[in-house]
């Protein structure tokens, strides 16, 4: 397993920094803002997204060409994306050009000027975008999904917006949402290669010198009004799509680690998951099952995604419910503890064993917990969980009142 140390530093203007050395010829810069889809109100569905696409067409300094050439140019690679609760402007590069990629992420952190001319050519891209959502059921149940889950609430909200949302933003809206977001306290800037602390600072302090330190933001609206439901839907053409779940722990809850584990056990990525087990290996109703758990500032949910033939979906969902009613009626042995604990310290070890997405891991760690936990402390917390524990988790979240349902059939 690759040990790592990282190291967590605030820069002179609050901007939070969590730093690890490698020794990589390549090295990974993320710019993480909370600044989500879940931050928009009511009337601004999908400017989070649509402020993510127009950051890269154009600054004070560069057209947008030029951005999109700006690390390309020296064979490394630049995107971003956004989430529910934050948004990430990244790239990965050779370590010799680092001082380019600090440089390029700030001024599209600051100097973003947003041509009208581009902004509505970029409208038609994200309408573009909802359309090909639209049209993959695959996609679309996760999005109704949570339509559902979070209804009325902006942790509901289609991360791209609709069609009449997106059409209506202006230029204005990108500038008001970057003075409320884009500060110097609302950053977390993450860090994976091969260059002294003290030159990484140094340079971090001079690109980020006029980002302005804060800005009166609303909080995000709390989640508390979860209704459980039941949906059916004439939504696909070839195989049938189904989602069941309910709400979790945060990610500020102690019960989220071993949340985690139970859902890994439950359909985690390995294919020794009970789900894989049972709905693909032993009947051969779906070609995948997956479990998921999403945590928020203030809540969280767990999510069981498969697509079949219309004619199994039923028999599928019986036997995902009798998975769920093992959980919670019979404790794990000691024995598959212990299993399930070495299997969930492998995968954790596995996901740090890519530099990119330890990157990532980290940057979304500080910008959540304001910390990173080492892989002793992950570890340690781990150990510590009990058969007993999962067991009052299972029959916790996993009531059978508690949890929602959705069913895209078929149009046969």
């Amino acid at each position: 397993m690759k040990s790592y140390q990282p190291v967590c530093e605030v820069l002179s203007n609050g901007t939070r920094l969590v730093y690890l050395r490698v020794p990589s010829q390549v090295a990974h810069l993320g710019f993480f803002f909370a600044a989500g889809s879940r931050h928009e109100a009511p009337n601004q569905t999908g400017l989070a997204h649509f402020l993510e696409h127009c950051l890269f067409k154009g600054t004070s300094r560069f057209k947008a060409l030029q951005i999109l050439s700006r690390i390309d140019a020296v064979g490394g690679e630049l995107n971003a994306y956004t989430a529910k609760e934050e948004m990430c402007l990244y790239a990965s590069f050779s370590k010799e050009h680092t001082k380019r990629a600090i440089d390029l992420l700030a001024d599209l952190s600051i100097n973003s000027v947003f041509p009208e001319k581009e902004l509505e050519r970029e409208k038609e891209v994200i309408l573009d975008e909802i359309n090909s959502y639209l049209d993959s059921p695959s996609d679309k149940i996760f999005d109704d999904f949570d339509d559902a889950l979070f209804k009325d609430h902006p942790l509901g909200f289609n991360i791209l917006g609709t069609k009449e949302s997106v059409s209506g933003f202006t230029r204005q809206d990108l500038i008001s949402y970057v003075n409320d977001y884009f500060t110097a306290d609302n950053l977390v800037v993450s860090f994976v290669g091969n260059m002294p602390l003290a030159k990484l600072k140094g340079l971090l302090e001079n690109a980020l010198a006029d980002l302005h330190k804060t800005a009166a933001r609303p909080k995000p609206e709390a989640f508390t009004q979860y209704q459980p439901f039941e949906l059916r839907k004439k939504e696909a053409n070839y195989q049938a799509h189904a989602v069941i779940g309910g709400l979790a722990p945060s990610y500020h809850n102690e019960e989220r680690i071993a949340m985690s584990l139970l859902i890994n056990i439950l359909g985690g990525p390995a294919l020794n998951s009970r789900l894989n087990l049972s709905v693909r290996e032993r009947y051969g109703y779906a070609y995948a099952i997956e479990a998921n758990y999403h945590t928020f500032a203030d809540t969280g949910y767990w999510q069981i995604y498969f697509g079949s033939e219309a004619k199994n979906i039923d028999k599928t969902l019986t036997l995902i419910y009798k998975e769920l009613a093992l959980l919670r009626e019979k404790p794990l042995s000691a024995k598959q503890l212990q299993q399930a604990k070495r299997q969930f310290k492998g995968q954790l070890a596995l996901g740090m064993d890519v530099n990119a997405g330890l990157m990532q891991g980290l940057g979304k760690s500080m910008l959540a917990f304001g910390q990173i936990d080492t892989i002793a402390e992950m570890h340690q917390s781990i150990d510590k969980i009990t058969s007993e524990e999962m067991q009052v988790l299972a029959n916790k979240y996993f009531d059978p009142t508690q949890i929602s349902k959705l069913v895209f059939d078929t149009n046969d």
